[in-house]
């Protein structure tokens, strides 16, 4: 569970944190065992498969995720837009290359955890923006791995 005061931070932020409803009811959805191409469309199937639960799914851990609305565009390449609703797990390790909710002397922040001249660093996706080096005496807090992004193509 966060803490009041990372929920805080996070609000001055813009980022808003939605924990997962333990007592939601958990529904399969229908999941068909072809998968569509996204070139030349082809005939669905006519029948289901197997069923889906998307709280299984897509939350491995479910008491260490917690869900951010993202604010800003400095995540673009990784298909992360506006808007989109991040599922984040505290109970998955960092590693280099994967995206993060950090917090770097206290400034929080969605960013890739890699290298930038041959420096640790948090990488932007989108060029408009610098790569924020981390610097030896500097507090790197990482408060999850973003592990999904939820995003809409509905107007």
């Amino acid at each position: 569970m966060l803490e009041q005061a990372i929920l805080d931070k996070l609000a001055r932020v813009g980022l808003t944190v939605y924990r997962p409803d333990p007592d939601a009811e958990h529904r399969p959805l229908p999941l068909y065992l072809s998968r569509i191409p996204a070139g030349f469309p082809s005939p669905a199937d006519d029948h289901v498969e197997r069923s889906l639960d998307l709280h299984r799914h897509l939350l491995a851990h479910p008491d260490a995720s917690f869900f951010l609305r993202v604010s800003g565009d400095s995540m673009l390449a990784y298909g992360i837009h506006d808007g989109d609703l991040l599922i984040v797990d505290r109970a998955v390790q960092a590693k280099e290359g994967m995206i993060v909710v950090a917090a770097l002397d206290g400034e929080l922040t969605v960013k890739r955890l890699g290298k930038h001249a041959g420096q640790p660093a948090l990488l932007p996706g989108n060029d408009r923006y610098a790569p924020i080096p981390i610097r030896e005496g500097q507090e790197l807090v990482v408060w999850g791995v973003v592990i999904h992004v939820i995003h809409s193509f509905a107007p």
